[in-house]
C-alpha cells in the first residue's frame, strides 16, 4: 500500500497506465496467481538484454506487466525507473526492486518477476579454456542451455594427446576471491557420472594440465 496519499494522487494525475498486460494475455503464466513471495522465484537463469520479463506487485492487485530488458541491461520498473537487471536471476532482481519500492512508494511490496521469453541471440559471457586442448581461447556461453565443462572442452577441439583428463581445473572468481574446482573428466566421459560435469559461468577459466608421464 502506498505510504503518502499525495503520491497516489500524483500517479492518477499523470494518467499513468495502470497495466500493460490484460488477463487474456497472461493465462498461460501459471505463476500469475500461485506465486506469493520472492522465495518461489527462479534463482538460476540469469537475465540478459532483450529478455522479456513478466512483472507484478501483488499488493497492487493489477494484472502482470510484460517488460523488456534494454540493450544496456536496464529494466524500466513501473512507478520507479531504471534498475539494472542483466546478470541477475529473477529472485535477485525481485528482491532488489522490492527494497527500492519500499524506500520510496510502498510500506510493503511483494514483487514477482519471471522470464517470459529469453532473447535467443544473446550469450552469457565467455568461458576461457587453456592448457592441453587443441584450440585454446574464449568461447561464448549460450543463454538457452546449460554450458558445462565438457561442452567448453569440446568447443576447444577436445583434449590434446598428452592431457591429464583426471585433473582438469575450473578457476572461478567469487566475491571471496578465486575458487578452484578439480574435475575428473574420465568419470564424466567414460563412466557416465554426468552430475560431476559442472556448469560454467562467465569469465570462468578451465585449465587442462599435461600428464606428468607421457606414454
Amino acid at each position: 500500500m502506498l505510504r503518502p496519499f499525495t503520491i497516489l494522487a500524483v500517479i492518477i494525475a499523470l494518467d499513468i497506465e495502470p497495466t500493460a498486460v490484460r488477463a487474456a494475455d497472461t493465462n498461460d503464466l501459471g505463476w500469475r496467481l500461485t506465486v506469493q513471495n520472492t522465495d518461489q522465484l527462479d534463482d538460476h537463469q540469469k537475465i540478459g538484454p532483450g529478455d522479456k520479463l513478466t512483472y507484478r506487485v501483488i499488493e497492487d492487485q493489477d494484472e502482470p506487466r510484460s517488460l523488456t530488458v534494454a540493450d544496456s541491461g536496464d529494466l524500466e520498473v513501473p512507478y520507479y525507473g531504471l534498475v539494472h537487471a542483466s546478470g541477475k536471476t529473477s529472485m535477485e532482481l525481485a528482491k532488489e526492486v522490492k527494497g527500492l519500492l519500499e524506500q520510496r512508494l510502498y510500506y510493503h511490496a511483494t514483487v514477482v518477476i519471471a522470464v517470459e521469453l529469453v532473447n535467443k541471440t544473446r550469450v552469457n559471457g565467455k568461458v576461457y579454456v587453456t592448457g592441453q586442448v587443441r584450440n585454446r581461447g574464449g568461447y561464448e556461453i549460450p543463454a538457452l542451455e546449460e554450458f558445462t565443462v565438457s561442452k567448453a572442452i569440446l568447443s576447444a577441439g577436445g583434449f590434446s594427446d598428452f592431457s591429464d583428463k583426471k585433473n582438469v581445473r575450473l578457476i572461478r572468481k567469487t566475491s571471496g576471491g578465486k575458487k578452484t574446482y578439480v574435475i575428473n573428466m574420465v568419470d564424466i566421459w567414460e563412466k557416465g557420472k554426468l552430475e560431476k560435469d559442472m556448469a560454467v559461468q562467465a569469465d570462468d577459466l578451465i585449465v587442462v594440465p599435461a600428464r606428468l608421464i607421457n606414454y
